[in-house]
């Protein structure tokens, strides 16, 4: 049976916000290891270190909240500084987890600049990073524009609410490592960092492996940016983080990005062509290459069938001639 997400403020709603935030809780005890082929800059980190960002991220989202109703926000006002929120949780977060750690050294600011390619992807895709979860935790799912996803915003199921969690608090978390590799800048300072600290995983404990694993993100990031999230927005989907008992995982959800169109580069518009272009040729390619190996096969199959008849043929006259 499906259950659904309230729909309007309320003790109803309140309730809902506490107990999904104690069940993602909860969650952060199961292994954290991510499981997927894409790399997340939290993959440095052990296990425990991910348990601890994520529940720093997860006590300023609770703050957050309290700010908003505290505030008496409207959704209009969430919309309008909805970028401004998410910049304002990734640095409240990084503060709380450098604070946890003890850091001593120059504070570091969150990093909003457009040549870092992952600074791009957080301002083109925030609203579904952050906007719709926090109307859905402070409002009710009715304040959601109808539009956004496949089901009734009346009826929308707390599975669709807890995911939209998980998405934001490893996407925040993703954004505080990545502020912590730039801010340090070299590799060696964040290898010492990650080291003193007790926070590296094993595997990436040489400044050989680091390297490969900075370089392959920048590299992933750039792809993203370029290939792949311009196809997923053709498609009308959205690529989300969750977790679950084996570790993290992704999927893809349907939701409108319509808006998202017209804010598409002449390179990622020209990758949509390409992809257009793949989609009208690539079936008669298909089925030219299927006749065409039909027919090679048909000639092969008589030609072989020809030449076998015909040397049998000289086979049989030549033992034919030799009895004479």
């Amino acid at each position: 049976m499906v259950e659904y997400w309230p729909n309007k403020q309320g003790i109803q709603l309140n309730n809902e916000v506490a107990r999904l935030f104690l069940t993602t809780k909860q969650k952060f005890r199961h292994n954290l290891v991510n499981t997927t082929n894409t790399q997340l800059y939290t993959d440095i980190l052990d296990n425990s270190s991910r348990h601890k960002l994520f529940s720093t991220i997860l006590v300023q989202l609770e703050l957050l909240i309290l700010d908003i109703i505290e505030l008496d926000l409207s959704t209009n006002h969430i919309k309008l500084l909805n970028y401004k929120i998410l910049c304002d949780l990734n640095q409240k977060s990084l503060n709380s987890f450098i604070k946890m750690l003890r850091f001593k050294n120059n504070p570091i600011k969150f990093i909003d600049q457009p040549e870092y390619f992952f600074s791009r992807r957080l301002l083109s895709e925030h609203r579904l990073i952050l906007e719709h979860l926090l109307i859905y935790l402070t409002f009710g799912s009715s304040y959601v524009t109808c539009q956004s996803f496949i089901f009734n915003n009346q009826k929308t199921p707390k599975k669709h609410v807890a995911i939209l969690l998980e998405n934001l608090i490893i996407h925040v978390s993703n954004s505080v490592i990545f502020m912590l590799f730039e801010s340090l800048k070299s590799l060696s300072n964040i290898l010492d960092f990650l080291i003193h600290h007790q926070l590296c995983n094993s595997i990436f404990t040489s400044t050989r492996s680091l390297a490969l694993f900075r370089n392959s993100l920048i590299w992933q990031n750039i792809t993203y940016f370029y290939i792949i999230q311009p196809r997923i927005i053709y498609n009308g989907r959205y690529q989300i983080w969750l977790i679950n008992s084996n570790g993290i995982q992704t999927k893809y959800i349907h939701i409108s990005r319509l808006n998202d169109l017209p804010k598409l580069s002449t390179l990622k518009l020209l990758s949509i062509f390409l992809i257009e272009i793949q989609d009208l040729l690539l079936p008669k390619i298909e089925n030219f290459l299927l006749i065409l190996s039909r027919i090679l096969f048909y000639i092969l199959i008589h030609i072989l069938g020809n030449s076998a008849i015909f040397i049998i043929r000289i086979i049989t006259s030549s033992l034919y001639g030799i009895k004479k």
